[in-house]
C-alpha cells in the first residue's frame, strides 16, 4: 500500500505576512527562507498528525483487494473520492462506478467500503483510489491549534537557522509543540 500526494495544496495555512508579523520582521530579505520554512512546517505537522491541512489530492495504491471489502484512507479529513481505478490481470484499467462504494468520512481514519468484489486484478498496484483531503482551500479553514503549531515551528527554526547546518535540520522542536498537535495525532489501540 502506497500513499502519494498528486496535487499539492494551493496555499499554506499561514501566510508570509502573518509569519513576518509574528516574528516582527519589517524587511523582505528573508522572505524566500520564511516561505520555505512555512512549507516545511506544514509538511512536518501533516506528517506527524496524518492531517491534510489545506485541500490537496492523494492517491492510495494497493496490490490486492481488501479482506473486509474496506480500505482505510490515512489522510484526514477526506473530502471526496475522485475515482477508484481497477487494473485487471492484463493491465486493462476500469473506473469503478461510485454506486459500488461508500465513503465514511466521519470516522478517523476515513473508510471506503466496497459493495462488490471485482474480477481478478493484476499482481501489483491493482487498485488506485484518488481522493481529496483537507480542511479547506484557505488557511482560515485550518483549526487554530494546527496553524499555531506551524507558526511555532517556523519561529523556532528561524531562530536557530544559523547555529545548525541545513543538512541537520530540524535540530529540535519547540516546547509545547507536541501538546498543540496531540489531539490531531492518529491514535491506535
Amino acid at each position: 500500500m502506497t500513499l502519494l500526494r498528486t496535487v499539492d495544496p494551493a496555499n499554506e495555512p499561514v501566510t508570509l505576512v502573518e509569519m513576518k508579523t509574528h516574528l516582527r520582521l519589517a524587511h523582505d530579505s528573508e522572505d524566500e527562507l520564511l516561505t520555505s520554512l512555512i512549507r516545511a512546517a506544514r509538511e512536518d505537522v501533516e506528517r506527524a498528525t496524518g492531517v491534510a491541512m489545506i485541500q490537496q489530492s492523494w492517491r492510495l495504491v494497493r496490490d490486492d483487494w481488501p479482506r473486509e471489502d474496506r480500505v482505510v484512507l490515512m489522510r484526514h479529513p477526506v473530502r471526496e473520492i475522485l475515482s477508484v481505478t481497477l487494473f485487471g490481470s492484463e493491465g486493462e484499467a476500469s473506473v469503478m462506478d461510485p454506486s459500488d462504494y461508500l465513503l465514511d468520512s466521519v470516522s478517523r481514519p476515513a473508510r471506503l467500503h466496497f459493495e462488490r468484489r471485482p474480477g481478478r486484478l493484476r499482481a501489483m498496484n491493482g487498485i488506485e483510489i484518488d481522493f481529496t483531503a483537507g480542511f479547506g482551500e484557505a488557511g482560515t479553514d485550518v483549526p487554530d491549534l494546527l496553524r499555531r503549531a506551524v507558526v511555532m515551528l517556523v519561529a523556532h527554526w528561524y531562530e536557530f537557522r544559523a547555529s545548525v547546518a541545513p543538512s541537520q535540520q530540524p535540530v529540535s522542536y519547540p516546547a509545547g509543540y507536541e501538546r498543540l498537535i496531540a489531539s490531531y495525532r492518529d491514535r491506535r489501540l
